[in-house]
Formats: structure tokens, C-alpha cells, sequence
């Protein structure tokens, strides 16, 4: 098996299907594998994993995936990687590819078709739909067993924010109320082609049991309403 994870491997396919970074699509193409093999080991909870991934492209990520749990299934929106990745796992009989866009994704649907297994979420998320995927996670009920993505350091830097710091706002209060969140790895700018112009972290969260006392409704507007106005004070009669 050649790890794709690598610069010379990643280059090979890019040159060979004439690819290019689309940057609408917030493409960075990881050439590390040891960090890659540090995301898809931490992401699999058992040997009976159904791992979703969200945005393979050539399939770093998803060939790592594959040598631990029982299978992925991808969700690619690039029309142009499911030929890319058909070739780049030929050797991964376990794993399923779908052109389509995630936030379409019935997650709970999607979850239900596998009754025995548990299902986990890993990416490397597009830094420019981070939270929105996330957050379609967190309110969709599914019973997903772990989320294990990377992302872009200042965005992941406010979902493991302590109380009283500067990146502590609404989204940390809100992450940090449904989940464990903690980080798993630094990721350097440099071990991406093309380079992106940040750092990245790998974060990993698992759900808290709900409270069912709390009108989650209610209680996010409340925080998101809190943090618009930062510096005033809020009294409680």
C-alpha cells in the first residue's frame, strides 16, 4: 500500500488526474502521515467503527481511516475526486464513497443503518464551514459516538476555551455545554500542499448526557444574547 499522506505520493496524484486546490472548497492536501495516522487512530472507538469522513479529497485521511475501522463512508462535494479517490484506495475494499454535500446529509438516517456498530465523525473540515458542520452535528441527534476533525487553530482555540481568556465566547459556552471537547494534536501550517496561511488543531468531542431540565432552546439564545453585549452586566432578580 503507498500512504498517500506523503508529498511525493500526493503529488503523483495530483499530477496524474491534473488537479488543483480549489480554494472554494477550502482544499489543503495533508502530507504528513503521522499526524494522519494519529487522527484516524484517536477517531475509532472500537473494532466495529463505521467511520464517516466529511471532504476525503485524495484520500489521506480516509486510507488511514480504513486500516482501523470496519468502514468509511465519505462524502465528497468535489465532482471531480471520486474518480481521484477510486484510484488512490484501490487497495481499501472498505470504504464507501458519496458525491454529496454533507450539510444535505440526514445524519440520524444515516446512523440507523448501522444498528450494531458505532458511529464516528473525521475530518479534516474546510476552514470555512467549520462551525456550521459542527453544529448540524451537535443538533442532529444521531448517535454518534465521537467527532475527531481538524481545523483551523483560532477557530479550535475557541471551542476549548477557558472562562475568562479572549476566545472564551458563545461558541465555547455552547460546545462545552453539549460536549467533552479536548485538543488531540497541533497541526503546523507546513505539512499541508498548498500551504495555508494558518495553523490547524485536531479536536476531539465526545456528547455529555443531556439535562433534561435544561430548555436547550432558551438557554443558547440566552448565551448567544449574553455575548453580544461583552461588557454589560446582567442581573438576576
Amino acid at each position: 500500500m503507498k500512504v498517500i499522506a506523503t508529498p511525493s505520493r500526493t503529488k503523483e496524484i495530483l499530477e496524474k488526474f491534473d488537479l488543483y486546490a480549489k480554494k472554494n472548497y477550502g482544499q489543503n492536501f495533508l502530507v504528513e502521515p503521522g499526524i494522519v495516522s494519529k487522527i484516524a487512530r484517536n477517531a475509532i472507538v472500537s473494532n466495529h467503527t463505521v467511520a464517516v469522513e466529511i471532504g476525503p479529497g485524495i484520500g489521506a485521511l480516509t486510507q488511514m481511516l480504513s486500516q482501523y475501522a470496519k468502514k468509511v463512508v465519505a462524502y465528497e462535494i468535489d465532482e471531480r475526486l471520486p474518480e481521484v479517490l477510486a484510484y488512490s484506495l484501490e487497495d481499501c475494499d472498505n470504504v464507501e464513497i458519496v458525491l454529496q454535500d454533507f450539510m444535505q446529509v440526514d445524519l440520524k438516517a444515516l446512523v440507523n443503518k448501522y444498528p450494531e456498530d458505532d458511529v464516528v465523525i473525521a475530518a479534516n473540515l474546510p476552514y470555512y464551514i467549520t462551525t456550521p458542520i459542527l453544529f448540524k452535528i451537535f443538533e442532529s441527534e444521531a448517535d454518534i459516538k465521537r467527532i475527531t476533525v481538524m481545523m483551523q487553530k483560532e477557530v479550535a482555540d475557541r471551542f476549548i476555551a477557558h472562562v475568562n481568556t479572549k476566545d472564551y465566547n458563545a461558541l465555547s459556552v455552547i460546545t462545552q455545554y453539549l460536549t467533552d471537547v479536548k485538543q488531540v494534536v497541533k497541526v503546523p501550517r507546513n505539512v499541508f500542499s498548498p500551504k495555508p496561511n494558518v495553523d490547524s488543531s485536531v479536536l476531539q468531542f465526545e456528547f455529555k448526557k443531556k439535562d433534561p431540565s435544561v430548555n436547550e432552546k432558551l438557554f443558547f439564545a440566552m448565551v448567544k444574547a449574553c455575548f453580544k453585549q461583552r461588557r454589560k452586566t446582567i442581573l438576576i432578580n
